[in-house]
Parts: C-alpha cells; sequence; structure tokens
C-alpha cells in the first residue's frame, strides 16, 4: 500500500520582513513563506490589504508571541490618491459611487497646507470595509450585504505627513502614523478639504517601528532561491531574531538562577525601582528570555517568555 511521506516541518524562530506584491492576501502570502521556509508555525503582524504592498512581517515560532508588539507601532505608508472620484472601498477596488470635479489650479504648496492640518491627534471614522466589529459581525461582512451602520470616531495620531509627488487629478503623500489608522480614510478626508472626493490607487508600507528603513525581502526571490537550491535552510539569512522586534523597551539581565527562574514563570526581586510597563529580559550570556511586567515596584514576573529549543 502506498502511503504519503509526511514531510517534517521545521522548528525555527524570527521574523522576516516580507515585501508583499499587490493582489494577495496577507494570508496568502503568508501560507506561501511558511511553506518555502518548511516552518511548523507561523503567523503575520498588521495584515494587509490585498491591493496594498511592502512590509509584511512574518513571525516564525517563538516570535509569534511577540506579533501584538508590532501590531501596537507606528507605522510608515505611501500612499497616491486620485482626485475627483469616490469609490464604496475607498480603494480602485471598489465601484465609483460619486464623482466631482477635481480642484482647480491645486499648488503644492495649497496641497501642504492643507496636509498640516491633519498633523497630531485627530479623530478618524472607520470605513465600512474594516475588521471591526458591530453586534457580533465585521463591518466589511455588513458592507458586502449592502448594509451601512454608523461608527464612532476613534482617535488616532499622524506624526508626519509630506508630500511626495502632485500630478493633474492625483498626488502621492508619506504618511507615519499611529495604530488604527485607515489610511483610505485619510486620503478621503484630505480629498473633502479640498472640495471634492477621492480614494486610493496605491498603498505601501514602507516600515514599522522599530524596523525603519529595514530591508525587505519579495516573495519572488525566496521562490528563485528555492527553485535554485530547495534547502530552506539559505533562506534563514533573511529572519531577524525576535528581540529586534522590542528594541524600545528598557534591559534587565539576570544571572543564570535568576534566568531560569523566570523561564519557570517565577518573580524576581531587582535592586531599585522599576519605572517602564514592560522590559526586555536577557541572561548574562545575552540569551533573550522574553520580556517582562513589574508585580511590584521592586520584582518583576515573565510576561511572554522564549522557551529554549532543545
Amino acid at each position: 500500500m502506498n502511503q504519503k511521506i509526511k514531510h517534517k516541518r521545521r522548528h525555527l524562530d524570527g521574523i522576516l520582513l516580507l515585501d508583499k506584491p499587490k493582489g494577495m492576501t496577507s494570508n496568502h502570502a503568508l501560507q506561501r513563506v511558511k511553506r518555502l521556509f518548511n516552518a511548523e508555525k507561523a503567523g503575520h503582524s498588521g495584515t494587509l490589504d490585498p491591493m496594498a504592498t511592502g512590509m509584511l512581517p512574518i513571525c516564525f515560532g517563538e516570535a509569534t508571541k511577540f506579533a501584538g508588539q508590532l501590531l501596537d507601532k507606528d507605522k510608515q505608508y505611501q500612499f497616491t490618491c486620485k482626485l475627483g472620484e469616490k469609490t464604496a472601498t475607498g480603494d480602485e477596488e471598489g465601484e465609483i459611487i460619486e464623482m466631482c470635479s477635481p480642484p482647480q489650479n491645486l499648488t503644492p504648496e495649497k496641497l501642504n497646507n492643507i496636509l498640516q492640518q491633519f498633523i497630531g491627534e485627530i479623530a478618524q471614522v472607520p470605513p465600512m470595509v474594516s475588521a471591526l466589529h458591530h453586534n457580533g459581525k465585521r463591518l466589511y461582512e455588513l458592507a458586502r450585504e449592502g448594509i451601512e451602520v454608523e461608527r464612532k470616531p476613534r482617535l488616532i495620531t499622524i506624526s508626519a505627513l509630506t508630500l511626495d509627488h502632485l500630478g493633474e487629478y492625483e498626488f502621492t503623500a508619506t504618511v507615519t502614523c499611529s495604530k488604527g489608522t485607515y489610511v483610505r480614510v485619510l486620503a478621503e478626508d484630505i480629498a473633502q478639504k479640498l472640495d471634492t472626493a477621492g480614494h486610493l490607487t496605491m498603498l505601501r508600507r514602507l516600515a514599522i517601528d522599530p524596523f525603519i528603513d529595514t530591508p525587505m525581502v519579495s516573495l519572488e526571490t525566496l521562490e528563485t532561491m528555492i527553485n535554485n537550491d530547495p534547502n530552506p535552510l539559505q533562506l534563514d539569512q533573511f529572519l531577524y531574531p525576535i528581540d529586534h522586534a522590542l528594541t524600545d523597551l528598557p534591559i534587565l539581565t539576570f544571572n543564570a538562577i535568576d534566568s531560569d527562574r523566570i523561564l519557570h514563570g517565577q518573580r524576581i526581586h531587582i535592586e531599585g525601582t522599576l519605572e517602564y510597563p514592560l522590559y526586555r529580559l536577557y541572561s548574562d550570556q545575552n540569551q533573550f528570555l522574553g520580556i517582562g511586567a513589574p508585580h511590584t515596584p521592586t520584582s518583576i514576573g515573565p510576561k511572554r517568555i522564549i522557551q529554549p529549543r532543545i
């Protein structure tokens, strides 16, 4: 009897910064990458829409425990907004539901003045095509049924918003923004300030703090390498250590005994006072142990811990 041979998946830990291609869901990209690396466990952090390209962190193994840390970080996007047309989805994939005249005699100076009005903490109404819940259903599910519900504005922070290019009927800009920002809504709101309508025709995620100006790798590059040599070990050169996603957290270092206690979930007394909500924890051999949170001002307990590979 012929039996299928199951290939054992690899145990590996680390973070891949994938340059997601256009026209692919984040989950499809994840599954492709997981298969190329022959990885046992993987997940992505920070979903990108199919039309969007750019940085999609793929977390392998123990790194999946820290994917939420990246979700909470500031992100940078470049986007192009076409003026004079509004779509049902806020991007080029939706049907046009409104057409109006694009602004006349728009100059970079005038547009830059408009962009500066969005800097700082602002209120933004989430789009109907978002994944937020309403009475047990996601908004995009209701949108598919032709149902629109009232959405409460949410406070977001725009740290930077700069004009890259101004064309006759469109503009391209780069934005640095907080968690929960919908760039399609930002583009629509900018167009509204210009007394017209607008929608996204391009969206690219350039960075996720702390991965600023950090090289990404394309799916095409990974697939070409595997086609030339099927050994997935060669792809590990593109992995970043788990703690690279946590460089904003202060560090605490422990001796061998206390490091072992941390790995077993025990709290450790600290000399001095703990002033921050989270810390990176290391052994005195520079082994990353995980992250911890103060239990008292002078003791810390593990919050998410790395399970050492045996």
